[in-house]
């Protein structure tokens, strides 16, 4: 799979997977068919075989004030997976003030064109509308996250990140003619959690591109914030809202993310959620947990962090992941 980087406030899979010491993203085309063809899986960058303009355009999204623009959204995307000659492809577009999309209206219309535009071009496309008011996960930051990934694939992590992540992957084995109904992809996916042939496949490909598949054993040796500063909770409660976008704003500012595309980012950086939206928290509990370079920068946006929750005295509804399914 060819993948991007983070734009805006939003995370990139290529700033994940370089979290891995030594985990290489460029690769020739040659290399991507033969890696794919020995391990079965691998994620890499454009380069300038595969979509090679797709740099360039994507850094004058940042100067024109069109990140958000559907027509130059699709092309990212598309043009990527097209050059790596997928036959199917499922796409996790997200809604709500943590995603480009901020509305449902908006998003539908993304994922209409992508799935449009994939048809078009031969390929058979699924478009599944996730929710995105509130992170995913209990981690923000490209080595967290990866850390994250890593406790998924052990059969562990998050339960809203597994769902999410089984969700998916039994439409790719539906839409890969791998089985023939949903529920009988889910199971086959969470045998392969259970039996460690995941995380196997996992440790194959990173150290196929050159990275240290030890990471894989023990995540503590993916890189460490100097400072790590709790936020704690001002009243008692229950968690009714945990704005995605401001905690994404303040992950940029700790080095998570970037405003350019040629900026590096900090693979320490970034927020470990303490609590989930409708989970019980008492005064003087930890909400989150900063990690950053230094104190002074984790204080720095220590209030815009506690500001990102809202405690209500009742538990709030619970709210779907998956909104809209959308295929041709």
């Amino acid at each position: 799979m060819i993948s991007g980087r983070g734009l805006g406030h939003t995370g990139g899979t290529l700033d994940k997977l370089e979290a891995i010491p030594g985990y290489r993203v460029q690769l020739t085309a040659r290399r991507f068919e033969r890696v794919v063809r020995d391990v079965g899986a691998s994620m890499i960058g454009q380069s300038a075989e595969l979509a090679p303009a797709d740099r360039r355009i994507y850094a004058l999204r940042d100067v024109t004030a069109t990140v958000e623009c559907i027509p130059l959204i699709v092309a990212s995307i598309l043009s990527k997976k097209l050059a790596e000659g997928i036959d199917g492809l499922v796409l996790d577009v997200k809604v709500g003030q943590g995603a480009f999309m901020k509305d449902l209206k908006s998003a539908r219309a993304l994922a209409q064109a992508l799935v449009r535009v994939g048809s078009a071009a031969g390929k058979r496309v699924v478009a599944l509308l996730t929710a995105m008011e509130e992170p995913i996960g209990r981690t923000i930051g490209n080595g967290l996250e990866t850390r994250e990934a890593i406790e998924i694939l052990r059969n562990s992590g998050p339960t809203d990140t597994r769902e999410l992540t089984l969700t998916l992957g039994a439409e790719m084995l539906l839409l890969g003619k791998a089985e023939r109904s949903l529920p009988s992809a889910r199971a086959r996916l969470e045998r392969a959690l259970a039996d460690g042939s995941a995380l196997d496949r996992f440790t194959r490909m990173v150290k196929a591109h050159g990275g240290d598949v030890r990471v894989v054993e023990h995540p503590e040796r993916l890189a460490n914030a100097k400072a790590k500063l709790p936020v704690l909770a001002r009243s008692s409660g229950y968690v009714s809202e945990c704005d995605a976008y401001a905690l994404g704003m303040s992950g940029i500012a700790l080095g998570a993310g970037r405003t350019r595309a040629d900026q590096a980012v900090d693979p320490s950086a970034g927020i470990e959620l303490c609590v989930q939206r409708g989970e019980r928290i008492t005064r003087g509990q930890p909400l989150a947990l900063i990690h950053a370079r230094s104190r002074s920068l984790a204080e720095s946006q220590a209030q815009h962090i506690e500001r990102a929750f809202r405690i209500a005295r009742t538990k709030p509804r619970a709210r779907r992941v998956v909104l809209e399914r959308i295929a041709r």
